[in-house]
């Protein structure tokens, strides 16, 4: 059986696992600390928050609350804890899709939708879903190209054996296939839950990219580089429709610039190379042109 990018690697060490609770914890209070006020204002489009795999809306509270206080229509997915698909993967995302569709009725502006872990894949897959109507895709830490092995979407891949490491050739593809929409994918090395490198993209596409962060997997939502590049993802303009006229900023300045200024630091403004490989030297930047 052929795979896929990144898809047999090893899962995360066993040490970080054991930190993430601790990082976690530092990383939420670190988010309560941040000043919002440097980050673009939100337009008031919808945004919806999905969950990772057994956590609820209490996890994506803060998440939702960030983007609340930046100026956008923020919802959770209003479904509860997150068991996991029950029964056929489609019906699911049909059932989410529709509920997304329900609860952002009301809004004229594209929907922008944001998941965490095995939320992610539920963001991805809805997107597929609505056509049309969805403005973008955020995921943090989402192995959407990873094995069974050591990973929160093990009873998907394995189809409940955590321990299997092939996955079926059909779920692979459709899992690691982004949506014809903007697609961010954030994610950690030091990922103590999931393997780092099945959270990315192949590089093939232009309306899609990777960004890395220093963080845990527990506290991806509430990390301030993480809410820093959200910050700027959602606060994106486009005049029309995606891909194509998306405007992509330089990744690593605009988000050293408003995590300097978030924090209190010295923000430094300069389009040098050095400075940019200096202030964010993690994250990887798909596109040199500024737009995508």
């Amino acid at each position: 059986m052929s795979s896929l990018p990144y898809a047999d690697r090893s899962a995360a060490p066993w040490s970080l696992l054991g930190l993430e609770p601790v990082r976690a914890v530092f990383e939420y209070a670190s988010m309560h600390l941040m000043n919002t006020t440097p980050f673009p204002p939100g337009d008031g489009h919808p945004v919806v928050i999905f969950p990772g795999l057994v956590p609820d809306r209490i996890s994506t509270a803060p998440l939702k609350e960030f983007c609340g206080k930046l100026g956008y229509s923020a919802y959770d997915w209003i479904q509860g804890v997150d068991n996991g698909p029950q029964g056929d993967l489609d019906a699911c995302i049909d059932d989410l899709a529709a509920h997304v569709r329900e609860l952002t009725s009301a809004h004229r502006r594209r929907v922008s939708l944001i998941g965490w872990s095995l939320g992610g894949i539920y963001a991805r897959e809805v997107a597929k879903k609505l056509q049309g109507r969805v403005r973008q895709v955020i995921t943090l830490g989402t192995p959407f190209g990873g094995t069974a092995e050591r990973n929160d979407l093990a009873w998907i891949y394995g189809s409940g054996a955590a321990g299997r490491s092939e996955i079926p050739e059909d779920l692979r593809a459709r899992l690691s296939s982004a949506p014809d929409v903007p697609t961010t994918s954030i994610y950690s090395r030091s990922d103590g839950v999931i393997d780092w490198q099945a959270c990315l993209h192949d590089g093939k596409q232009e309306h899609t990219e990777d960004i890395e962060v220093d963080s845990s997997h527990l506290g991806l939502g509430w990390n301030p580089e993480a809410l820093s590049i959200i910050a700027d993802r959602l606060g994106n303009r486009r005049k029309s429709s995606p891909p194509a006229a998306w405007s992509r900023r330089r990744t690593e300045r605009a988000t050293a610039l408003l995590l300097a200024m978030a924090s209190g630091g010295e923000a430094t403004d300069s389009n040098s190379d050095e400075t940019r490989e200096r202030s964010c030297p993690r994250q990887r930047n798909l596109s040199e042109s500024g737009r995508w």
